[in-house]
């Protein structure tokens, strides 16, 4: 399959769609209302969208990933009025969160319509509806004139893609087109949040945080397990990521964390002593951390940090600066060829407990609290 590339030159530039970036958008709009594949950007990651009525573009989805079948698809709406169609109920809390944070980078958990095929919800009776704040992906969604079904944009397994060149490398030859809008502004995939239950449950945690949805609806939001540790064999996941190895390099990885704020230090001296064990074990180790703890571990080093590739997230007070880089980190190992990664953890409060979500999925559960 040709992968025809459609590059937003002056929305890229400047900000703004012109009338050329509006046409090359109702191209892709009509490749997806049409049954075909088209990935693009979103405020979150990029998409890989398909029209979410059909039953063979959700399969197309799953073959072009290589993703498992039962792991559902979110599905992404331009209008409050589009998800009537597409839902059984709206319910109270529903109402509550979509009027403070749609449109934005939350993903809600309704009882589905018969509009919406079991293809798409990955056999549930569940879906998973999203409202991007994004103007390209609003835009692409309104031409299509149909729910767009879109996880992200890159091959099952492998970290998310923050750019249109990522998705390329990825996707390119598996998919229709491949919309290039510039670098994505959040940088970590949509909040999920179930709220057909009693009780709102957190089932992926994201820019919309907990204590953020516990200020609308004024009562406390459960953790789902998943969130912290392994899905357990046997049980069907209810929003995307949950179960499977997400977000991984291809080298392995460890991941060392706090087990409290004031514990940050300790993290620079267990990263230096990992450092030390596995250097004459690995040629090329790499190093995930803050400006902070790489000023730690050279106090700290005799001369082992100079053979590690040393990768900087920023300053650990900037956790939105560390999620928006983090997926293109990861996707830097694999360019280098590190067959090591030492990650730096963070405390898991607000945003960190997004951040640390990704990160111990991407260690595929390694982790050293310190």
């Amino acid at each position: 399959m040709d992968t025809k590339i459609l590059v937003l030159e002056d929305y890229i530039s400047t900000g703004k769609l012109s009338e050329t970036d509006r046409e090359k958008l109702k191209e892709a709009a009509a490749v997806i209302k049409n049954g075909g594949l088209a990935a693009f950007p979103t405020e979150t990651v990029y998409g890989l969208g398909g029209n979410a009525l059909m039953k063979d573009a959700a399969k197309k989805i799953y073959a072009a990933k290589g993703r498992p079948s039962d792991n559902p698809l979110i599905v992404h709406i331009s209008d409050l009025k589009d998800l009537k169609g597409i839902v059984r109920d709206i319910p109270e809390a529903a109402g509550l969160l979509s009027e403070r944070f749609w449109p934005g980078p939350m993903t809600m958990i309704f009882n589905k319509s018969e509009a919406i095929p079991y293809e798409t919800t990955g056999g549930l009776d569940t879906v998973a509806v999203r409202f991007p704040s994004d103007p390209v992906a609003s835009l692409l969604i309104s031409y299509a004139k149909v729910p767009i079904a879109a996880p992200s944009a890159n091959l099952s397994g492998r970290p998310s893609t923050t750019s249109a060149e990522h998705c390329i490398e990825d996707l390119s030859g598996r998919v229709d087109m491949i919309v290039d809008g510039g670098s994505c502004r959040i940088g970590l995939e949509s909040t999920i949040i179930d709220v057909t239950g009693r009780e709102p449950v957190l089932l992926r945690p994201g820019a919309v945080t907990k204590e953020m949805l516990e200020s609308v609806l004024k009562m406390e939001v459960i953790e789902d397990a998943a969130i912290k540790g392994p899905l357990k064999g046997g049980i069907r996941p209810k929003a995307p990521g949950m179960k499977y190895r997400h977000y991984a390099p291809k080298a392995p990885m460890v991941l060392v964390a706090p087990k409290a704020a004031g514990h940050t230090a300790y993290v620079a001296d267990k990263i230096l002593e990992i450092l030390r064990e596995r250097q004459p074990e690995f040629k090329k180790i790499a190093v995930l951390c803050s400006e902070e703890c790489l000023k730690e571990l050279k106090e700290k080093a005799d001369g082992e940090t100079d053979r590690a590739d040393i990768r900087l997230t920023g300053s650990r007070s900037d956790t939105a600066g560390i999620a928006r880089g983090l997926f293109k980190h990861l996707r830097e190992f694999d360019e280098d060829k590190a067959d090591f990664i030492i990650a730096e953890g963070y405390p898991e409060d607000e945003l960190g407990l997004a951040v640390m979500n990704r990160l111990k999925k991407a260690a595929a559960w390694q982790l050293i609290y310190v």
